[in-house]
Formats: C-alpha cells, sequence, structure tokens
C-alpha cells in the first residue's frame, strides 16, 4: 500500500481495475476528471465486448467525450493504473487530454516512458504533462496477481 493516501481519482482507477479482474480482463482502470469532478471511468473490456481497442483508457476517453459533447477533452486528466500502450497513447493526444497520471510503469507494452515513447515523436500533435508512480505498488501487485492465478 502507499505511504500516503492516493488521491481520489488513482483510488477510483483502482477500483475500475478490480472490476475489470472481476470480470476475467486484465486490471486496468482509467479515470477522466475535469475541474476537479470525475466524468468518466471505465476498465479493460476488450475480452467482454470482443473488441481489441477496448482498452481501459479508450473506454474513458470516449465515455468522457460523449458527456462533453466534444472529442477535444482540453483541461481534462485521465488517470490509469498502468503506462498506456501506443494505441492509449495516441487516443490521449488525439483526445488533447491535459495532464496524465498513471501508476505502474510497463517496460513491456507501455510507450509513454518506454517503447515507442509516442509523445516524444515529432509526429505527436499534442503532449499532455506526465506523471507517474502514484499507486503503483497497488496497481502492480493487482497485475501480479492477476496474472500469477493464470499460471
Amino acid at each position: 500500500m502507499s505511504r500516503w493516501p492516493l488521491p481520489e481519482p488513482m483510488q477510483l482507477a483502482l477500483a475500475e481495475a478490480r472490476k475489470g479482474e472481476s470480470a476475467g480482463e486484465v486490471p486496468i482502470g482509467a479515470v477522466v476528471v475535469r475541474d476537479g469532478k470525475v466524468i468518466a471511468a471505465a476498465h479493460n473490456q476488450p475480452r467482454g465486448l470482443h473488441d481489441p481497442t477496448a482498452h481501459a483508457e479508450v473506454l474513458a476517453i470516449r465515455a468522457a467525450a460523449a458527456a462533453l459533447g466534444n472529442e477535444r477533452l482540453d483541461g481534462c486528466e485521465l488517470w490509469v493504473t498502468l503506462e498506456p500502450c501506443p494505441m492509449c497513447a495516441g487516443a490521449i493526444s488525439h483526445a488533447r487530454i491535459g495532464k496524465l497520471y498513471y501508476a505502474a510503469p510497463d517496460p513491456k507494452g507501455g510507450a509513454v516512458e518506454h517503447g515507442a515513447r509516442v509523445f516524444d515523436q515529432a509526429q505527436c500533435l499534442h503532449r499532455p504533462e506526465v506523471y507517474s508512480g502514484m499507486g503503483e505498488g497497488e496497481a502492480v501487485d493487482l497485475l501480479r496477481a492477476f496474472f500469477a492465478a493464470r499460471r
């Protein structure tokens, strides 16, 4: 557990990850916040929705865009339990998310501080502020337990 209480959006993202785990999905959760209010929350659902793009971040971004009636999520923050993959990093950029907070790094599939480093590419039209590490222990524990149970 964290040394200090986690910010509420990360607590909610972790709760979403647990929902995904209960449904047999990889436990990753995401929350979109604007002006201090949660406007969307989601967990991974590629298996349940039979949709390889149904990552927590993409689902939360879609829900937030629908709630705001705008594809641009200017002024929004995305809180997610795992470093986004290249697809999700691209969606974050296209949505114009202002700040990205993620709990655990993903050296194998991440694309923010690892791999493709999407936001560092010249072709990236929007780069959010990125903060990592809040809730890392909890997120890592969820993922390790999930995959250990399947081996």
